[in-house]
C-alpha cells in the first residue's frame, strides 16, 4: 500500500510528463507550498524512453523553464527541408533551438517541485475517477496489484493521448477527450546514419500519407527517425510500422536500428472545455499537440502553466459560481496563448497535405539554389504556395493570421 500521511490533498496530478510536472511544480510554487500536490504516474518520467524527437525552439522554452546544460544534447542551427525527390532545401539560423534530454528536463522540474513540498508515487496507475456526493473526487489506483483510493476536489488529467481517465465518468462528457487529429507515428533510434549534429531533417511528399518523416539529432552518433500519418492512414489499414520500415529501408538503407517506438499524437484543436467540476486536462490529454509539426513539448509546459493559475483560482473561489469562471478560464487562457493559433493551423493541415509530390520539387529545386542566409522560414513556405495558387485561395484564414 501506498504510505502517504495522508490520503486526501488538493490537488492530484495523474501524469508525470511535462504538462503535469509543469502543472504541479506552478501550483507549488505560486501557493508557497501551502498546497498539498499529489503527482502520480506508473513510472519514473526519466528511465524509459519518450516517444518524442524532443527539439524545441531556444526563445520558446525559455519563457517556460530555465534552460540548463544537464538537460540540453545540443544546439539546433538549423532545419533541412527534403522534396519527395531527395533535393534539401536549408533553413539556417544558428543555435535557434535546442536538441533536449527529455528525461533529464522531466527530472529537472520534478526536483525542484520536489523542493516546494511535492508529495509522488511513480509505481502507480490512475485507473478511474468518481464524484462523490461531497463534490470530492474519488481517484482509484493501483500499486503492485492492489486498489487504493485517494481523495481531492481538483484532479488533473495528465495522462496522455486518449480518454483514459475520464472517458467512464457522464459529468464530464463534454470535455476535451484527448483524441482530436488521433494521428499514429513510430520511430527508431537508430545508427549510421549520415547526418548535421545541429540540423532537423524534415521528409515531405505523398508517401507520408498527410504526414512527414524527420531525423533528428541526438548525440552525435544516434539519431531519431521516424514518421507520423494523418489519421485516415487507419482506415486505409496502413501500418505505421511497416510504413516506417519502409522509408527508413529507402532513404537510409545503412542505418543500424537499436529499437522501435511507437504511439499517438492528439494533433488537432477544438473548443470543447478543458475543465468541469474540478477535472482540469492538460498537455496531450487536452490535445494540445502542434497540428501540423506535430510538435508538444513546449505546448505541454504552456498548457501547464495556463492549467495552474486557473486551479488556483478555482481553489480560492467562495462559490460555485467562481469556480465555473476559473473553469472556463482554463480553456480561454490556452486558446489565448497558443489554441487560437492551433486552429487555425488545423483548418489549414487539409491543404498543406494537398500539396503534389511535383510541386514540392519544383520548389525545392528553386530553394535549394538560394544561399542559407537569405532562406528564411516565411520565403520557404511561399515559395511552395507560389507553385500552387488553389492553395492560398485553401489557407486564406491561416495566411490572413
Amino acid at each position: 500500500m501506498l504510505d502517504f500521511s495522508t490520503d486526501t490533498f488538493d490537488v492530484i496530478v495523474c501524469g508525470a510528463g511535462p504538462a503535469g510536472l509543469k502543472t504541479a511544480h506552478d501550483l507549488l510554487r505560486d501557493s508557497n507550498g501551502k498546497l498539498s500536490v499529489l503527482l502520480l504516474d506508473r513510472k519514473e518520467p526519466w528511465k524509459e524512453p519518450v516517444i518524442c524527437a524532443e527539439a524545441v525552439s531556444l526563445k520558446a522554452i525559455s519563457k517556460y523553464w530555465g534552460v540548463k546544460q544537464r538537460f540540453v544534447r545540443g544546439p539546433l542551427s538549423g532545419v533541412y527541408f527534403v522534396a519527395p525527390n531527395g533535393v534539401k532545401a536549408e533553413f539556417y539560423r544558428k543555435e535557434c533551438g535546442l536538441q533536449l534530454n527529455r528525461a533529464e528536463l522531466h527530472r529537472d522540474i520534478f526536483e525542484t517541485a520536489k523542493g516546494f513540498g511535492l508529495s509522488f508515487n511513480f509505481e502507480t496507475r490512475c485507473a478511474s475517477i468518481a464524484r462523490e456526493n461531497s463534490g470530492i473526487w474519488k481517484l482509484n489506483v493501483e500499486h503492485r496489484g492492489e486498489v487504493q483510493s485517494f481523495f481531492a476536489p481538483v484532479i488533473v488529467d495528465a495522462t496522455g493521448p486518449g480518454n483514459k481517465l475520464t472517458a467512464k465518468v457522464e459529468e464530464l462528457a463534454e470535455l476535451e477527450d484527448g483524441k482530436t487529429d488521433l494521428e499514429p507515428a513510430a520511430f527508431a533510434i537508430a545508427e549510421g546514419i549520415e547526418h548535421s549534429r545541429e540540423h532537423i531533417e524534415l521528409h515531405f511528399g505523398s508517401e507520408f500519407k498527410s504526414g512527414y518523416g524527420w531525423v533528428f539529432p541526438r548525440d552525435g552518433v544516434e539519431v531519431n527517425v521516424g514518421i507520423v500519418l494523418g489519421k485516415g492512414s487507419r482506415d486505409e489499414g496502413i501500418s505505421i510500422r511497416k510504413a516506417l520500415e519502409e522509408f527508413i529501408a529507402k532513404r537510409y538503407p545503412e542505418a543500424k536500428i537499436k529499437g522501435y517506438y511507437g504511439g499517438s499524437i492528439a494533433c488537432g484543436q477544438s473548443m470543447r472545455p478543458l475543465a468541469k467540476l474540478g477535472v482540469f486536462k492538460v498537455g496531450d490529454a487536452a490535445s494540445c499537440v502542434n497540428p501540423i509539426s506535430r510538435s508538444g513539448i513546449v505546448e505541454a509546459l504552456k498548457s501547464g502553466t495556463c492549467a495552474a493559475k486557473s486551479i488556483l483560482e478555482w481553489l480560492e473561489a467562495k462559490d460555485d459560481a467562481g469556480k465555473r469562471q476559473a473553469e472556463k478560464l482554463a480553456f480561454e487562457r490556452w486558446f489565448e496563448l497558443q489554441g487560437k493559433t492551433h486552429l487555425r493551423i488545423a483548418k489549414a493541415k487539409s491543404a498543406f497535405g494537398a500539396i503534389p509530390d511535383s510541386r514540392l520539387n519544383r520548389a525545392a529545386n528553386r530553394l535549394s539554389a538560394i544561399p542559407r542566409e537569405k532562406a528564411s522560414l516565411w520565403k520557404i513556405f511561399f515559395e511552395v504556395l507560389a507553385l500552387s495558387p488553389s492553395l492560398i485561395w485553401k489557407m486564406r484564414s491561416f495566411l490572413r493570421s
